[in-house]
């Protein structure tokens, strides 16, 4: 007899459905997100990522089928989701700093208010520490690199304590150098906090993520971290032929594309 306890998902999708007006955006997308998941998002551009993670957030509701975040509806676990989106529109000519910025996380969504400065910027340090970021704490945004902005971003992101970590190409607009140390920084992470991010970088799945999820209208789920065949056709429908399989391109170098595996529509459901 098999006594093993399944863990209750963090994010519970099922069968959701979601339009602007009246142009079908997401189709019976189905996916189960466990405690300490790593899941790389891919799919072409317009494709529904960005729209997904407005359904996790709360901000977007679905037109049918549930989600349910922490057991409840996204609206009522927005403060336990971090999210770091891919534009942050700060303007080149307004003056503010790091730890400015890392203690806008410090808002509450449930009291509407920011709680003690004092305390709050005690937190904001510490997770600028762990985020080698101290040093740069009074120095303007501006002045910062991409990579160092892009932690600034996920330290904000922290303030709130969350448990899970959407993020939304955090990756654009970084060097390489920047890169690695940003992938490195989410592993880290990653040991106590659910990680789920929309990356078109190739690199990412077999050097990091635990799984991958493409979303093309559809959503197809894949426990492991390679890019199957059957995949990159259910989201580049175009991209490949029978008689040669695609390689992509990343970094430069050129990756194949691997194995078969079979359309799934839930995870480990």
């Amino acid at each position: 007899m098999n006594n093993t306890i399944e863990p209750t998902p963090q994010i519970n999708i099922r069968n959701v459905f979601f339009a602007y007006q009246k142009n079908a955006v997401l189709e019976n997308i189905n996916l189960n997100v466990y405690p300490k998941d790593y899941i790389a998002i891919i799919g072409p551009n317009g494709g529904g990522k960005t729209t997904l993670f407005k359904l996790i957030l709360g901000i977007l509701k679905p037109k049918s089928g549930e989600i349910k975040v922490l057991g409840q509806k996204p609206c009522k676990t927005s403060y336990y989701i971090g999210y770091v989106p891919q534009n942050h529109h700060i303007s080149s000519l307004f003056p503010i700093s790091a730890m400015d910025i890392v203690l806008m996380g410090s808002l509450s969504s449930r009291k509407k208010m920011f709680y003690s400065l004092k305390k709050n910027r005690r937190k904001a340090i510490e997770i600028l520490d762990r985020l080698k970021m101290a040093d740069f704490a009074n120095n303007n945004m501006n002045s910062l690199s991409g990579g160092q902005r892009q932690k600034i971003f996920i330290a904000r992101a922290l303030m709130t304590t969350p448990k899970i970590l959407l993020l939304d190409e955090p990756t654009t607009g970084i060097d390489s150098k920047g890169q690695t140390e940003l992938y490195g920084l989410l592993e880290e992470l990653n040991k106590d906090i659910t990680i789920v991010m929309v990356s078109h970088d190739m690199m990412i799945l077999s050097s990091h993520v635990k799984s991958v999820a493409c979303v093309n209208r559809n959503l197809y789920y894949h426990d492991q971290s390679e890019i199957s065949e059957q995949m990159i056709k259910s989201i580049y429908p175009d991209a490949l032929t029978a008689e040669c399989p695609i390689e992509l391109i990343a970094h430069g170098m050129p990756h194949r594309v691997l194995k078969h595996h079979h359309k799934i529509g839930l995870k480990n459901d």
